[in-house]
């Protein structure tokens, strides 16, 4: 066989789309109907392809007959789609949000943007507190621990001490 026609094979045996009652996998997600654990229903998961875990399992509507979940069409799989990934931006931002704080400081020279970034690395997690004028320019950055309570008081005391490492980390 030509290496052309290995590679059609190939492309052939990996569809593009599937789309049965109970599985719909296309655009990069997969959409499962699944026993429902906690009750006799049924529950739908949305998979993005490469990922673990399931970004969202939510409640799936029975079929007719009250015995069977109903299946899976177009319309519910575009909105399981939107639904899923709005789950994962909300989650990243949140994510964003706990590892990147900030807050304005006002001292006689003007304000300062006091940041606190928390380096979450498996063998030496940390953090980076830094001052930036109004400008935008770093006027310090210190390494404190990932637990560094980032609050306007320990940012006043880190400014009265002249932005000395805080020694509470």
């Amino acid at each position: 066989m030509t290496q052309d026609l290995q590679h059609e094979a190939s492309e052939a045996a990996i569809p593009s789309a599937v789309n049965e009652p109970r599985l719909w996998i296309d655009r990069g997600w997969t959409a499962r109907v699944i026993k429902n654990e906690d009750d006799d229903g049924w529950a739908v998961e949305m998979i993005k392809d490469g990922e673990p875990e399931p970004a969202l399992v939510g409640p799936w509507t029975m079929g007719r007959d009250k015995k069977n979940p109903k299946p899976l069409d177009a319309f519910a799989f575009s909105t399981l789609i939107k639904t899923a990934s709005e789950v994962i931006r909300r989650h990243e931002q949140h994510v964003h949000a706990m590892h990147h704080k900030r807050l304005t400081v006002s001292t006689e020279n003007g304000p300062l943007e006091i940041t606190l970034e928390i380096i979450p690395d498996e063998d030496e997690p940390h953090a980076l507190l830094a001052a930036l004028d109004a400008t935008g320019e770093v006027l310090a950055r210190v390494r404190v621990g990932p637990d560094f309570r980032f609050n306007l008081r320990s940012a006043n005391a880190w400014i009265e001490d002249d932005f000395r490492r805080p020694g509470n980390d």
